[in-house]
């Protein structure tokens, strides 16, 4: 049996294997990830539009020094103010848990005509300048009101303008969640012979709550930071109508801009709080769903 031929006898010289090429450093990595100029522009970006602004307001609050602050923020007029936006924030929230989540439940199970339509027009608020709404709103509840509902200068009158550009928050987080919800679990709990409302509390309930604890959380935040939509409907009536974005205008028309800044302050501290609040709640929930799991 013939050997091998020996590259020794042959002279034929084993393959060299060229040098491994040399590794250049990458700004960015194709495996999802961002290198040092990434974070940088990021941190830049956020820096300039986030971090600096609200580092200013901040420092104009406290021009007066901390009991300027204090004063500010808890006169008659701002506490009025604040209680009246959180309050009927609060409701537009709680509305929009219930309509938002039974609109995507419908946009994601239903067929029905018109179902791209209705789907478009969910984002309408997002696009609608909100001085827009607050005049389709006026002439629509106000005095001259041709159905003869009059909302104006009224608290419900600010939960309908409210309601109108929070819709979209809970319905968008609510309606991929639901597109990927495994409908064979339902299916099985279905034929064990469970109704539908115990299969929508036991089995679509807990999966859907990260997601409706995070949009109504957003939905909250907008409604206590609105102007546009409730200064004509809203009437601005001191402790009972005026919110806190049309308080802090009224300031800085009188000349007060460090009151209007610490009241400012006060209410990004409150959404803050708020969304932070929020969303240790839905992570808390998620990681329990998934140890349930």
């Amino acid at each position: 049996m013939p050997s091998a031929p020996d590259t020794q006898e042959t002279g034929a010289s084993a393959p060299v294997k060229s040098p491994a090429p040399r590794r250049r450093r990458r700004w960015f990595t194709v495996t999802g990830t961002v290198g040092p100029l990434g974070i940088g522009i990021t941190m830049l970006w956020l820096s300039v539009i986030v971090l600096l602004p609200l580092a200013a307001l901040t420092v104009t609050s406290f021009e007066n020094g901390i009991s300027g602050f204090w004063d500010a923020v808890t006169s008659p007029t701002a506490l009025a103010s604040l209680r009246v936006t959180v309050w009927v924030s609060v409701v537009v929230a709680l509305i929009n848990v219930v309509m938002g989540t039974l609109i995507a439940w419908v946009l994601v199970r239903d067929e029905f005509p018109g179902k791209r339509v209705v789907n478009a027009l969910i984002d309408l608020p997002f696009a609608l300048p909100t001085i827009v709404a607050s005049i389709v709103l006026l002439s629509l509840y106000g005095p001259n009101s041709p159905i003869d509902v009059q909302l104006n200068a009224t608290q419900p009158g600010l939960i309908v303008a409210l309601a109108f550009v929070t819709l979209p928050f809970v319905v968008r987080s609510v309606q991929p969640v639901l597109i990927e919800l495994d409908k064979d679990v339902e299916q099985a709990a279905a034929s064990l012979g469970a109704d539908n409302w115990t299969i929508f509390r036991k089995v679509v309930l807990p999966t859907l709550a990260p997601a409706i604890i995070g949009g109504a959380g957003l939905a909250f935040a907008r409604a206590i930071g609105e102007y546009g939509s409730v200064v004509l409907i809203g009437g601005n009536i001191p402790r009972e109508t005026q919110v806190t974005s049309q308080y802090i205008q009224q300031q800085i028309e009188i000349d007060r801009p460090v009151n209007a800044a610490a009241v400012s302050v006060a209410l990004l501290a409150i959404a803050f709080v708020t969304l932070l609040v929020l969303r240790l709640l839905a992570s808390r929930t998620q990681r329990r769903e998934e140890q349930s799991e």
